[in-house]
């Protein structure tokens, strides 16, 4: 990315937009630019009367490597501060009334995969790998892996997925249901636009309202309402202030195994 670029490319074509992470240099790893700039298109789209389903993409071989663990070592602060509300990115509890799909392009652990989470939709490159490797580094996913990934596999799934912080596949996660198809290598964009157009299509209001119905009805169970987000902020609270949620960090930064504490 050039000092000209916006951190998150926007644009809109056929009544669908497309927010392009665009850090590809760091792997679209998430500071506090990207959070901005994803999150105000997402809003532009959101108020736009011409788009009718939003598309979430990476550039370069990256969907998103997460939260950049850099910024968090140096003690800088990853959000939006005007928009704190929205949380990681700009948009893991930036509800929209548009269907969002995660077009995951690449690489997408950590935050990358928290933002699948909070997708309505997933198509994801046969070569590309989800996870919340979180724990390996000191740290909580806290960006709604936890809070979402158990309402979207079967709970003994997400308890190894949230607690080994191992990779799964492409193909796992289609078959345990975290993604809608897996497209050949390079092609998950365009299989997010041709589902986009599928959607788009259809009646805007009617589409606006079945996901909305479908989300207030099970409101508590989907990792949107605010009790969930209160118990996640207290748990990260503990994580985020102990010994080891400093180490993960540096240990990275060094490129050196991480030494725990258990503090």
């Amino acid at each position: 990315m050039s000092q000209a670029e916006p951190a998150a490319l926007y644009e809109v074509s056929d009544h669908v937009a497309v927010v392009t992470l665009n850090r590809p240099d760091a792997l679209n790893a998430v500071n506090a630019a990207v959070s901005v700039a994803a999150g105000a298109a997402l809003e532009r789209a959101a108020q736009d009367p011409q788009v009718r389903v939003v598309i979430i993409t990476g550039a370069g071989r990256a969907f998103c490597a997460g939260a950049d663990l850099k910024e968090i070592a140096a003690g800088r602060k990853v959000h939006d501060p005007d928009h704190r509300e929205w949380d990681f990115a700009g948009i893991v509890r930036h509800w929209i009334s548009k269907p969002v799909i995660a077009a995951v392009n690449g690489f997408a652990m950590g935050g990358g995969t928290e933002i699948v989470l909070t997708a309505d939709l997933a198509v994801i490159d046969e070569q590309a790998s989800l996870g919340l490797p979180e724990v390996r580094r000191g740290l909580m996913a806290a960006a709604g892996g936890v809070l979402r990934i158990h309402r979207q596999v079967p709970p003994k799934i997400a308890a190894e997925i949230a607690l080994t912080g191992q990779p799964i596949s492409a193909a796992r996660a289609y078959e345990l249901g975290l993604v809608n198809s897996v497209a050949p290598a390079g092609g998950a964009l365009a299989a997010a636009r041709e589902l986009a157009a599928v959607i788009a299509a259809n009646a805007p209001v009617a589409v606006q309202q079945s996901k909305r119905v479908m989300h207030e009805s099970a409101a508590a169970h989907t990792g949107w309402a605010e009790e969930d987000w209160k118990l996640n902020r207290d748990a990260a609270r503990i994580v985020m202030s102990s010994e080891d949620a400093k180490e993960g960090p540096r240990a990275f930064a060094a490129k050196r195994a991480p030494k725990w504490t258990g503090q």
